[in-house]
């Protein structure tokens, strides 16, 4: 078989601009990955024959209730990653996005996936945050999140 990656979607919802800025994240429980820690409020797998771009808003949509459209969707990096496990499920490619600006109250939708919705100052996350997604926001907050990141090799 040849190598594989699972492509996914992650929505930064911010509230504010610079360090200063709120980003909504939800605890996850539940589903076997992470559970316990707070993670991006909206993200998941891109699905056969959608773009990331689609599978960013719907992910938003099924997650939180908000409607995106894709021109609100800022690209912040994207990072190819792995657990080094050699498990075809843990070798990804994950497109991360910021978001300023949609519609509806976000609100929590699957709560047998999550514990818990919350706004939090990029200064000020919780504990603990999955931590490649602490990565991305850590850097976003210092300005110093690059195009493209690697994680865990």
């Amino acid at each position: 078989m040849r190598f594989r990656v699972v492509p996914a979607a992650y929505v930064l919802l911010l509230r504010g601009t610079g360090p200063d800025a709120e980003v909504l994240l939800q605890l996850r429980q539940g589903t076997g990955y992470r559970d316990g820690h707070w993670a991006a409020a909206a993200a998941g797998h891109v699905e056969a024959d959608e773009s990331v771009f689609a599978a960013a808003c719907r992910e938003a949509a099924e997650e939180v209730g908000v409607k995106i459209e894709p021109a609100d969707l800022e690209p912040l990096t994207t990072m190819h990653r792995t657990h080094a496990n050699h498990d075809p499920i843990d070798e990804r490619v994950d497109f991360f996005f910021a978001c300023r600006r949609w519609t509806g109250e976000p609100r929590l939708l699957e709560a047998a996936k999550a514990a818990g919705l919350g706004w939090f100052p990029l200064t000020a996350l919780p504990e603990p945050v999955v931590p490649h997604e602490r990565y991305v926001l850590d850097a976003l907050r210092a300005g110093t999140l690059p195009t493209i990141t690697a994680f865990g090799f």
